[in-house]
């Protein structure tokens, strides 16, 4: 990694890098409440919004194809958005010929505009804040020690497991194994199955040294 670049590979900004996490995050819970809470029909509202987070992300040094690679995440509600205008009941106008229901596209139009403009904000905050920061962050705003706990240490084992993901890949192909369709879906289903065995028993063991060691998760 290059000096001046964050984990995600996202070069850093200086005066975003000094904004502490704590303020960073309560900004950025705001922003998304305000767009959740703006009527749909409020469009000039929306386009304020995409403006303040295009600059946002222009400031985080945030480049197109790593915002993009993040609203992956989003596809699901891709999805979903595309099916409420046929599966909505009400009135109904066409479209190209094809009758789609109004308050269909309304809903979509409101879920994707909302959920993009978060998500595009959370990933200009991200970007500028590392992930121990966050945790940070998070136990200053008084969130519950085991619930911190837990974030911290999914993110710290987080990169464990994405190495032993890689470690299987580089084994298969070195087997001769290539993805060709459905009928290897039943191997990387093994491999997943695998992946999950070992993780959950990695977990045990570094629980179990946690304990011999004096922890306590306040349950006790």
């Amino acid at each position: 990694m290059r000096s001046g670049e964050g984990r995600t590979g996202t070069p850093r900004s200086a005066w975003l890098h000094r904004v502490p996490p704590r303020t960073s995050l309560l900004t950025l819970v705001g922003f998304a409440v305000v767009v959740v809470a703006t009527p749909r029909e409020w469009f000039a509202v929306f386009a304020l919004y995409a403006v303040a987070v295009a600059m946002l992300l222009v400031a985080a040094r945030v480049r197109p194809a790593v915002a993009l690679r993040r609203l992956s995440i989003e596809i699901p509600f891709l999805v979903f958005a595309l099916l409420m205008p046929f599966i909505a009941t009400g009135p109904r106008v066409e479209v190209l010929g094809v009758p789609l229901a109004v308050e269909g596209l309304w809903g979509a139009w409101a879920l994707l505009a909302k959920a993009t403009l978060t998500l595009l904000a959370a990933v200009a905050f991200t970007a500028v804040t590392e992930p121990r920061r966050i945790v940070g962050a998070l136990a200053a705003l008084r969130m519950p020690a085991q619930l911190t706990a837990i974030i911290g240490f999914m993110l710290r084992y987080l990169d464990v497991i994405g190495e032993e993901s890689a470690r299987m890949r580089v084994a298969r192909q070195s087997r001769g194994f290539a993805n060709r369709g459905l009928r290897d879906w039943r191997t990387l289903g093994r491999g997943v199955g695998a992946l999950f065995v070992r993780a959950h028993a990695r977990g045990e063991r570094v629980h179990l040294a946690m304990l011999a060691r004096g922890y306590s998760d306040g349950t006790g």
